[in-house]
């Protein structure tokens, strides 16, 4: 019989053998993947012609210069104000009804259609015509809306 096995040796490469092995790896890969290569090639010769790459090459080597203005404009206070009127108005958004806000937007649509026809026209409104017009039911409607929005923003502004 045999011995028994007590101990396992991992085989130790040398530092020759692992620069071996990773050329023989990269070789490997570069045939493997030649159109990607020739591909990548070509795009980096574009950027070099048109003077993109030396320009990202003047941006990674001034990095801290270009964050620190970075960071000194988004800091500014117009550029805050705007990034808290985006938040806001996000919010507002997120809280309304979409149907209702579509129905909106479709109103006001149909309502600059209308003002489309009339907007060049010299007709004058009386106080007679006002009374008349409010029979009108989509008038009306609209009139009652916009009281009832005028009496919400009120409340709003209450608070």
């Amino acid at each position: 019989m045999a011995a028994p096995i007590t101990t396992i040796q991992k085989q130790q490469l040398t530092e020759e053998q692992i620069k071996e092995q990773k050329l023989e790896d990269l070789k490997t890969l570069l045939s493997e993947n030649e159109e990607a290569l020739n591909q990548i090639f070509s795009i980096v010769s574009e950027l070099n012609n048109t003077g993109a790459l030396e320009a990202a090459t003047k941006l990674l080597q001034a990095k801290e210069e270009v964050a620190s203005i970075a960071l000194h404009q988004v800091s500014r206070e117009p550029v805050t104000n705007l990034i808290n009127h985006f938040m806001g108005i996000a919010g507002v958004l997120s809280a309304m009804d979409p149907e209702m806000t579509k129905k909106l937007v479709n109103s006001l649509n149909a309502g600059m259609d209308e003002t489309k026809k009339l907007v060049n026209s010299e007709e004058k409104v009386g106080i007679f015509d006002l009374m008349k017009v409010l029979k009108d039911p989509d008038v009306n409607r609209a009139v009652n809306f916009g009281i009832h929005f005028l009496k919400g923003i009120g409340k709003g502004l209450k608070e």
